[in-house]
């Protein structure tokens, strides 16, 4: 039989050294020390590379498929709105308080204690473990790091908060800068072309835009413009108007398709930042879904980016805590979501392996 009072302690106490060790994005060292010497003690072979921790709960078997759990322990900086001590734990009401208690460190210590339940247990697949870094910013030394290093998934169950909804499809994001060059000229006379005034036909379009292709899970990719910047003085037409997109991409559309469609439609020249954070969407025919109607998981669609973003492999987003709390101030998570998010965790695996 499962001790789920000691997995919860081990997993709450857990939390609590993660909160007392500052850990934003780039400066996770400690608390990937403490993870890895926590994984070393429950007496599994860890792995590390930057401050990425890995571990196999049995001996890796290359015949098997491996169903990877992950999670990240950075953080974000404190805002200025906290009224409590970001890095000390303090319990009230049922809850745990400090910086990354809900995002992502109640779904990271939940996905542990799950993962040191089934330490050397006889399972269909392989079970891995990681604990990634600079999730908070899809930093390159992270979760993407590790994806010519680690064996392929057949499934990679991401610990955030969701309220233990199962989420099967995950918005992308496509920022994009854009120019469009006008004429300089003497603005007293009637001279040049004013980049500004060919962006406003830009701007109306995009204001107005509908991708054509929806999502069953995720609706309608949205395009915000939210940076615009042009001219350098008051007498002079500006001949240049630089403005950036948004773009919050559906699983109806690559990053690739997504730009190429905003492009047929707008005057300016469009130069994506980045085509790495793709969106997601779990394929029809997986295992997942057999395993989400057996558990009466609510699925859904995400429209906050996470590692899956960079996760090439079949992915779903799941773990306690709720979203709508990530990042705002004197950020908690309830005590009693950890033990449905272990429990839950347990399950799924469970009845993954039942089905598999």
């Amino acid at each position: 039989m499962t001790d789920f009072g000691n997995l919860y302690q081990e997993a709450a106490q857990l939390l609590e050294n993660l909160i007392r060790i500052p850990s934003f994005s780039k400066e996770e060292n400690k608390t990937a020390d403490l993870i890895q010497n926590f994984l070393t003690e429950k007496g599994v072979e860890t792995h590390r590379s930057g401050n990425n921790i890995w571990a196999f709960a049995s001996e890796y078997n290359p015949v098997l498929p491996t169903v990877w759990l992950n999670s990240h322990h950075d953080t974000v900086k404190p805002n200025s709105g906290y009224t409590k001590d970001p890095f000390s734990p303090t319990y009230e009401n049922g809850k745990l308080f400090g910086l990354g208690s809900n995002d992502a460190g109640g779904p990271l210590v939940s996905l542990i204690a799950c993962f040191c339940h089934f330490i050397g247990k006889d399972l269909p697949y392989n079970l891995l473990m990681i604990a990634s870094a600079e999730e908070e910013i899809s930093g390159p030394n992270g979760i993407a790091s590790l994806i010519p290093t680690l064996p392929e998934a057949e499934l990679a169950i991401v610990g955030e908060p969701t309220q233990m909804r199962l989420a099967v499809a995950e918005k992308g994001l496509l920022v994009i800068d854009a120019k469009i060059k006008g004429k300089a000229g003497h603005a007293a006379r009637e001279e040049g072309i004013n980049a500004i005034y060919l962006a406003l036909e830009d701007l109306e379009e995009i204001r107005n835009f509908q991708f054509t292709k929806t999502s069953p899970f995720l609706g309608r990719t949205k395009v915000s413009c939210t940076v615009i910047k042009a001219g350098q003085q008051h007498n002079v037409v500006p001949d240049l108007c630089e403005y950036t997109l948004d773009v919050r991409v559906t699983d109806a559309y690559t990053l690739e398709g997504a730009l190429e469609e905003l492009q047929a439609n707008l005057k300016a020249e469009l130069h994506p930042r980045s085509l790495r954070l793709q969106s997601s969407h779990l394929p029809e025919n997986h295992l997942m879904y057999r395993v989400a109607d057996a558990l009466d998981l609510e699925t859904f669609g995400s429209p906050t980016l996470s590692d899956q973003a960079l996760i090439p492999w079949p992915s779903v987003k799941i773990g306690p805590g709720d979203s709508a709390r990530s990042h705002s101030a004197d950020e908690f998570i309830f005590l009693e979501e950890i033990k449905k998010g272990i429990q839950g965790y347990i399950s799924i695996l469970n009845k993954y392996a039942e089905l598999s």
